[in-house]
């Protein structure tokens, strides 16, 4: 058994309209227009802050990305919703996915340095790229960049965009009505930046940040998005299916911090966990099984068939995967998450059926199905194993799966010391204990 850990676990709540499971939708409570539905998205961000949760996170695409007759489609654009949702809390954090293969720099900082200053200082941005044809023909491309180039432009947009947060000094704004000078011209920096893919020439048009800049998330764990983590993130979130697997990617990160000079303690793991809760272990399972038999087989396998970069033809419900699979480095979207689909249908010789069954609640993130005590159990072993510094929770069904992991589990571990009974300061980065970054131009005029 691991010696037990000090310091504050990480709770992150994924909003996903009805829930995470592919058949949540189908429940007889659930809301199936929950997609574009604001009022059920404040009504989830409520819980999570009661729960104390450090933050929330809304996922995108710029594509429709699934076959709508599977399940409820839409998406709101996710920066506008967290301005809705800043209104409706408090103290929790504010995360959204916005792609740097498909927005520009300027306007991109100038949305998240606006929810920041709306929320009070609690914005973070999940970086992400964009792979795929359909993705890319919406913006007038006809084939996707490949993931080397998709990886290079972002690096480039994410220093682009650190300028831009930094292009004001935090001093900048005067407001001297006796003498009528509103503002320091001298505290404000152009980004002049001219690169591989952009050219950005002037100041960012809002003043900096309440944080300094919002808190960058990072979610992709191929060796590319491992390396773009070590450079840039704050916080991580990733896909681990067993405990040696999550502890292999935790210590391979603290390594690539090192090697990038940056101390491991600076960048939060979150591992992805959908937590089904019962009041015992066999209701936790009726609860998963009833879910699972809602999932429409013949719509999974189309994309599974996909995920896979099979033709549909080739997946036989109740045989185990095909020998011959592509390898990983012939795909171009999500290659982790390819990566871990393969290993889990070969680890436990899974039927094409019965991998569906499990990608089915959470598309291959840990699923824990048991009583409260069991949950924070796991939780609690996975953090005191340097596995993870916390979870990114996908609850199953929302609003009911999230009530009951906030009124249920959330107290087990504040009861053991390892989560926050209150919130403790204001901003997303003092939930994550994070420091606000220094200015670089402050930082470089201190320099001898």
């Amino acid at each position: 058994m691991s010696p037990r850990r000090t310091g504050t676990l990480h709770l992150n709540a994924f909003l996903h309209n009805v829930g995470h499971h592919e058949a949540a939708w189908r429940l007889p409570e659930s809301n199936p227009r929950a997609d574009t539905d604001i009022a059920h998205y404040k009504s989830l961000a409520v819980i999570a802050e009661r729960g104390r949760f450090d933050s929330i996170f809304l996922a995108d695409n710029p594509k429709l990305t699934t076959d709508i007759r599977r399940r409820p489609a839409g998406t709101l654009e996710p920066t506008v919703m967290l301005t809705a949702l800043a209104g409706a809390t408090t103290h929790i954090g504010l995360i959204a996915t916005a792609s740097t293969t498909y927005n520009d720099p300027y306007n991109l900082a100038r949305r998240f340095a606006s929810v920041d200053h709306i929320s009070g200082g609690r914005v973070g941005w999940n970086i992400v790229t964009s792979s795929g044809t359909a993705a890319a023909r919406n913006f007038g491309l006809d084939e996707s960049p490949s993931h080397q180039d998709r990886y290079l432009r972002a690096a480039e947009f994410v220093d682009v965009a650190l300028r831009l947060w930094d292009s004001w000094e935090d001093d900048t704004v005067i407001a001297d009505k006796e003498r009528g000078v509103w503002g320091d011209q001298t505290k404000i920096h152009p980004a002049s930046h001219s690169g591989e893919f952009f050219h950005v020439a002037g100041a960012l048009n809002v003043p900096r940040c309440p944080q300094g800049r919002p808190l960058l998330v990072q979610a992709g764990s191929s060796q590319d998005g491992r390396a773009f983590a070590a450079r840039y993130a704050e916080a991580v979130f990733t896909a681990q299916q067993t405990l040696e697997e999550a502890q292999h990617f935790y210590a391979d990160m603290s390594e690539r911090l090192k090697q990038a000079g940056r101390d491991s303690d600076a960048v939060k793991i979150l591992p992805g966990l959908v937590p089904v809760v019962g009041a015992t272990e066999r209701e936790a399972r009726d609860r998963a099984d009833a879910l699972d038999r809602l999932i429409l087989p013949e719509y999974a396998k189309l994309q599974l068939a996909s995920r896979l970069r099979l033709s549909p033809d080739e997946l036989h419900m109740d045989r185990e995967l095909p020998a011959h699979l592509p390898d990983e480095d012939e795909i171009e979207d999500v290659k982790s998450r390819f990566s871990l689909i393969v290993s889990l249908a070969r680890r436990e010789s899974l039927t094409v059926r019965q991998l569906i069954s499990k990608l089915g609640p959470g598309r291959g993130h840990r699923t824990v199905a048991g009583i409260p005590e069991q949950i924070a159990d796991s939780i609690q072993l996975w953090f005191d194993s340097r596995a993870a510094d916390g979870f990114n929770l996908m609850p199953a069904v929302m609003l009911s799966g999230l009530e009951d992991f906030v009124d249920q589990v959330v107290p087990i571990l504040q009861d053991r010391g390892i989560f926050r009974r209150e919130y403790k300061g204001e901003t997303l980065r003092d939930h994550y204990a994070l420091p606000r970054p220094a200015n670089r131009y402050l930082t470089d005029r201190r320099r001898p």
